[in-house]
């Protein structure tokens, strides 16, 4: 058993018309001290997992079935009152843009020592002592604790968001899309330092992007996710033979520094909207392998070695596929009888 684990999750959103699920029936399990990295495009269905294990999703979202466990107990349903005390105590937060989470009218210290305040009694200068060493974690100066947030730069705010998140030491720490809206300089040093947070602490992690890049230099294990459902996860082998064409072409679709002279190839079309899915695989309308059987059957997560599983009908073709998936004239063939 996982320290935090999802269990056949469905997650969907009211609308005007009816209802959208986001996540579809997904099952994961993170161990204890594991760096997970959940991937995939814009509306995959990723934040919306991470809003449900921290307990905050939008008014109009609900866990209509499954259980998110941590440490063997289901957290879905529990009281408000019991969700912020698991809340940066046991599972804490990165979240996407520092500045919506931090209140412009207090300074930054005054807002790490409020999220101490609310789960233990600690006199004024270990508070402080703490917080002094966050920052240090995380590489800022204490002098800039008295600031408020707009004097921080958008790497410091989000440095000072890691430093809040780390400050009651979690069991548990998701960061969701950290590095949205910076630079890319400043991207790879917040990705370091969390890197270097979760080798150095030992802290179990998991870590939200759409970019696999990101995932296969920080990451001990990778999670595909298309269209609400989990297409294909393991270890870095989902990198090196990855058995699920929306992988395969995630893949291609980012430099690799080995081979620099490989053109990149990016998969055509957007994935379905969520209020409208097709029956069968997800991904057939955009894949360029898709037969009437991926049009109709939805495949399941099956295994193709220790670790590591995909859900594709043509599992047994995948070492051919790879191979035509480099090339940018299959993927403008668009999804045809194969």
């Amino acid at each position: 058993m996982g320290v935090l684990e999802l269990r056949d999750l469905c997650i969907e959103y009211s609308l005007g018309n009816g209802a959208a699920l986001a996540v579809d029936k997904v099952s994961l399990a993170i161990g204890e001290g594991e760096y997970l990295g959940l991937v995939g495009e814009s509306g995959c269905g990723k934040s919306t997992i991470a809003k449900a294990i921290l307990g905050i999703l939008p008014r109009n979202g609900r866990v209509v079935s499954g259980e998110i466990l941590y440490r063997g107990r289901d957290i879905v349903g529990l009281s408000v009152a019991e969700m912020n005390r698991l809340r940066w105590q046991a599972i804490a937060l990165i979240p996407q843009s520092a500045m919506n989470g931090f209140d412009p009218v207090y300074t930054v210290e005054q807002q790490i020592a409020e999220a101490i305040d609310a789960h233990v009694d600690w006199p004024v200068a270990r508070k402080r002592e703490r917080i002094d060493e966050m920052f240090a974690l995380v590489g800022l100066e204490r002098s800039r604790l008295t600031d408020y947030p707009h004097q921080f730069s958008g790497g410091m705010r989000q440095r000072a968001m890691i430093a809040m998140a780390m400050v009651l030491d979690p069991d548990v720490v998701v960061a969701d899309e950290p590095t949205t809206g910076l630079d890319v300089i400043v991207q790879d040093q917040i990705l370091h330092r969390i890197k270097q947070i979760h080798t150095s602490l030992k802290k179990t992690m998991l870590l939200i992007t759409h970019d696999m890049a990101v995932v296969a230099e920080n990451c001990d294990r990778i999670a595909v996710m298309y269209a609400g459902k989990l297409v294909e996860h393991g270890a870095h082998d989902v990198f090196e033979r990855p058995f699920h064409p929306y992988t395969m072409g995630l893949c291609n679709a980012f430099p690799d520094l080995a081979d620099v002279g490989r053109a990149l190839v990016s998969i055509p079309m957007a994935p379905p909207p969520l209020d409208a899915m097709p029956p069968g695989c997800r991904f057939a309308e955009r894949c360029p392998f898709a037969t009437d059987l991926c049009r109709s059957e939805e495949p399941e997560l099956s295994s193709v070695g220790e670790g590591h599983a995909a859900a594709c009908h043509y599992i047994a073709r995948a070492e051919e596929f790879r191979e035509r998936a480099r090339l940018y004239e299959t993927w403008q063939a668009g999804a045809v009888a194969t």
